[in-house]
């Protein structure tokens, strides 16, 4: 580490060279402040590899309340999450299918999701019958997904009925929001949100305070 940070301290390549090292970003921040000036943040992150985050869901939000607070954490996160590594977060609404039963429902569903995904994507399902992870160890995830250079990470959220086994198979992380059952609606905030607060960890910024 002080190599590196002696490396960084010589100006912008140095950054780089930080970062492609794997080192941690939010001890990196703390100990060098080089990302307090949004400047050399700007600077930096044009010359680094960048992650795309897609949100895929079924269903769609009409106008109102839900879909505004929806909006303003996307919002937030393109400001905060592009001077991080980050492409950009893109939200991808899916129409539920129209089927009888609630397995037709499911596959019909998938097949959409499974179209919506692009190559080198990474998955996270959103199941109930997920891992129940903490907001700092669900930053630590995008954190090396973005060091790993991943193009697309992916957050499927599925209809009333839930995302298929095949889905949750393909999943690299299955997330859950506790063992109670949530409409999609909420879901798709509650994962917005916290795709956010996971931005401001990482920038060591005080909106998470735990």
């Amino acid at each position: 580490m002080p190599g590196i940070l002696a490396a960084a301290r010589r100006g912008l390549r140095g950054v780089v060279t930080a970062w492609r090292a794997n080192v941690d970003f939010r001890t990196f921040v703390r100990q060098t402040g080089f990302a307090r000036s949004d400047q050399v943040r700007g600077e930096v992150f044009a010359e680094m590899p960048t992650m795309r985050l897609i949100l895929i869901s079924i269903g769609r939000l009409k106008q109102g309340p839900e879909r505004e607070l929806a909006e303003r954490y996307r919002e937030r996160f393109d400001d905060l999450g592009r001077k991080l590594g980050f492409r950009g977060l893109d939200i991808h609404e899916i129409a539920e299918s129209r089927a009888r039963d609630g397995a037709t429902r499911m596959t019909e569903e998938a097949a959409a999701i499974s179209a919506a995904i692009p190559e080198k994507s990474l998955l996270v399902a959103l199941d109930e019958r997920g891992e129940n992870i903490d907001s700092a160890t669900f930053a630590g995830h995008l954190g090396r997904w973005r060091d790993q250079q991943v193009p697309n990470t992916i957050f499927a959220i599925g209809g009333a009925d839930g995302l298929s086994p095949e889905l949750r198979r393909k999943a690299k992380l299955t997330m859950a929001f506790g063992c109670a059952t949530w409409p999609h609606q909420m879901v798709r905030i509650m994962v917005l949100e916290q795709i956010y607060r996971a931005a401001t960890i990482l920038a060591g910024h005080p909106y998470h305070r735990a």
